[in-house]
């Protein structure tokens, strides 16, 4: 793949996987021949948070204009009005922006008492100017919301002449009252602790994961680490001799305890912007975190001792950076023991299997396949009883990549898949995942750049089943000032959600940056 500049009530699961993207419904619209200095708003097909109807109060976390690289600061305070503080029914975060001018797609976080709450991407503005706003369910981190913290968030940024646009964001936390039959949370961690250079857990712990914001970034190559090929193979993105394979591991003690496959973020510079400039790629305004059970290392952990906790993305170069992973350590502890004791009982782990395979012509083309695998038990001594735990972990990769020796057309497909199953004292929790990419990259002979491009994000966890799809095609003159692209695009994205009593189903199309479809189904 060519190198890219870069309403319904659901169940809380449902919620916390949601992301709302302002936008307005599609009406009679007049779509130009091609894009002008103001185009529609971002918007998302995924569902909005569900929240209870009882008493709320929104807090203020962060405000401020991003410009450079520096962090904002400042102090939070839990509301008193709502209920008991850590003691509410649902906590949600709010970013609303606006930007205008000409600005990159910049990556940005918000970290609350140490802890990662919030990561994020930014749209490419259009010349005029847009709004927009993403929400995100935080309400397990409600013990750290609890009591008073320090606050920094960052969008780092470079404004100059050329790059004028600067973000102009304000979050807030809007909190729900437990009252009636919105009770207060109560799946939530006792402790969120981040993670530093070495880790000691409480004592009593009975469950411990480990949530990663794994994102390959900065503007180079791990930026679009699929496309990456191994040394052999003439391109303009090259790595090791695992290239594109990329694989998340937490390490415990030096030994890996988890894995996991990577999303393949697209952020709204990708391939063209104007693939974006209105639907942007799945979670790329809310990156996902990747969460890794620990739960069989607890009795290994709760020693009151320091171990050495370490992320690491297997695949990249020796020496080679790109990748930002900060890390919060769960933890739900025994209320009624001081100390629970355990032991990790069996572990299996080999090295990935990668297999790269290219071919040299005046067709390159290079074919990967990667898997990897896990599995381990072990059990802790609580005061409800011995509880066994059995971790079994599955990846797959596979990615296609064909380029001309120019790279004037590049074209690269790719399938990830992540499967898991927890298995609590003979109780079997699953969650499958799915990945998908096909990107198309075409220059003619006129300098003009089409990308057709498909992302797909897919899931199975437990009952539920999440089908989130986004196609669209763009093309615009290279090399050319901004009003002489004569760009076009168009682009839909369809969301679908099943559950047990649950049904979600949105479609959005739009064309020069104009909304044209907004269909709800169910």
């Amino acid at each position: 793949m060519r190198r890219m500049r870069s309403t319904m009530l659901l169940t809380s699961l449902l919620a916390a996987l949601g992301l709302a993207v302002s936008g307005t419904p599609a009406s009679a619209v007049t779509v130009p021949p091609v894009f002008g200095t103001d185009y529609h708003d971002p918007v998302t097909a995924a569902p909005p948070i569900a929240t209870p109807h009882t008493k709320s109060c929104s807090v203020t976390v962060a405000e401020a204009q991003f410009k450079d690289f520096t962090p904002y600061t400042g102090t939070y305070t839990p509301p008193t009005a709502c209920g008991s503080p850590g003691r509410w029914s649902k906590v949600v975060l709010r970013m609303d922006g606006n930007v205008k001018g000409r600005q990159y797609d910049r990556l940005g976080y918000l970290d609350i008492g140490g802890v990662h709450i919030f990561r994020t991407s930014t749209p490419e503005p259009s010349q005029d100017g847009i709004n927009w706003s993403v929400e995100k369910d935080v309400t397990q981190y409600e013990k750290t919301l609890s009591s008073p913290q320090p606050v920094s968030m960052l969008i780092g940024n470079v404004v100059n002449d050329t790059y004028t646009g600067i973000f102009d964001v304000k979050v807030t936390l809007t909190f729900y009252a437990a009252h009636g039959s919105a009770r207060a949370a109560s799946s939530v961690p006792d402790q969120v602790i981040p993670l530093g250079t070495s880790l000691t857990t409480p004592r009593n712990s009975e469950r411990i994961l480990a949530e990663v914001y794994a994102t390959g970034s900065g503007g180079g190559c791990e930026e679009f680490w699929y496309s990456a090929t191994t040394p052999d193979a003439s391109y303009s993105c090259q790595a090791g001799d695992s290239g594109p394979y990329r694989e998340v591991q937490v390490s415990v003690d030096g030994k890996v305890a988890g894995i996991a496959s990577p999303y393949p973020n697209v952020w709204t510079g990708g391939g063209s912007p104007y693939l974006w400039s209105v639907i942007p790629s799945p979670t790329a305004f809310d990156v996902r975190p990747l969460t890794v059970d620990l739960t069989p290392y607890a009795g290994l952990l709760n020693d009151g001792k320091a171990h050495s906790v370490d992320v690491s993305v297997a695949g990249v170069p020796a020496g080679q950076s790109g990748w930002s992973a900060p890390t919060n350590i769960l933890v739900w502890q025994d209320a009624h023991k001081s100390v629970v004791t355990g032991a990790l009982t069996s572990y299996e782990k080999a090295d990935p299997a990668v297999h790269n395979t290219f071919t040299d012509g005046t067709q390159r083309h290079l074919a990967t396949d990667g898997a990897d695998r896990l599995k381990v038990s072990g059990y802790v001594n609580t005061s409800h009883g011995r509880v066994t735990t059995t971790v079994e972990r599955a990846l797959t990769t596979a990615i296609d990549h064909q380029w001309t020796p120019d790279e004037t057309v590049d074209n690269q497909t790719g399938k990830w898949t992540d499967r898991q199953a927890v298995t609590t004292n003979g109780h079997v929790s699953r969650t499958d995942r799915t990945y998908t990419l096909d990107g198309r990259f075409t220059i003619d002979s006129a300098d003009r750049l089409r990308v057709i491009m498909s992302i797909g994000d897919h899931a199975r966890i437990g009952a539920t089943r999440i089908d989130d799809t986004y196609n669209g095609d763009a093309a615009f003159t290279l090399n050319v000032a901004r009003e002489d692209r004569k760009a076009v695009a168009t682009t839909g994205e369809h969301y679908r959600l099943r559950a047990p009593g649950t049904c979600y189903d949105r479609t959005l199309a739009t064309e020069q940056g104009v909304l044209t479809k907004d269909v709800r189904g169910c």
